[in-house]
């Protein structure tokens, strides 16, 4: 990702960049607005890198329609007192960080709906439900739009 511009304007800090990713096609640009300070302009800049970096990783692997692939937080194996778990009595965890979108499902009219989580989010997961997914030995699950039952918000 290149940084093409970085600029003060009436008082705030725009960033804008670029890049030839096929994961930002839509996110050609960022303006953060009112941040304070060019340092803080710049974090917010770096934290927007770091998730573009946390997507290329799933450059082989694009899912597609309303699908979203997350990666499942661990499970505690040690509680606060320092007894460790065994893995049938440890709990499922139903927390998860979004990696990769989908564009989004089609309407009847054949109007795009994107999906409403985005990469980087930490999202609640059903119970049950969701396509097991290996890739480069680790395990992810793919799961519909629809079945996310909501994401936490920063």
């Amino acid at each position: 990702m290149q940084l093409q511009h970085f600029s003060w304007v009436e008082g705030r800090a725009c960033v804008l960049y670029s890049s030839p990713d096929r994961f930002s096609r839509g996110a050609l640009s960022l303006c953060v607005s009112q941040l304070g300070s060019q340092s803080r302009a710049r974090n917010r800049f770096n934290s927007c890198t770091l998730t573009r970096n946390r997507t290329m990783a799933f450059r082989k692997f694009l899912p597609l329609f309303d699908r979203v692939l997350v990666e499942r937080f661990a499970a505690e194996t040690v509680t606060k007192g320092g007894i460790m778990l065994p893995e049938k009595s440890q709990g499922k965890v139903l927390q998860a960080t979004v990696l990769a979108v989908g564009p989004g499902n089609r309407t009847k009219a054949g109007d795009l709906q994107p999906v409403s989580v985005k990469a980087g989010d930490r999202v609640l997961l059903p119970e049950y439900g969701g396509t097991k997914v290996t890739l480069d030995d680790k395990e992810y699950f793919l799961f519909r739009d629809g079945d996310i039952l909501g994401k936490y918000l920063e």
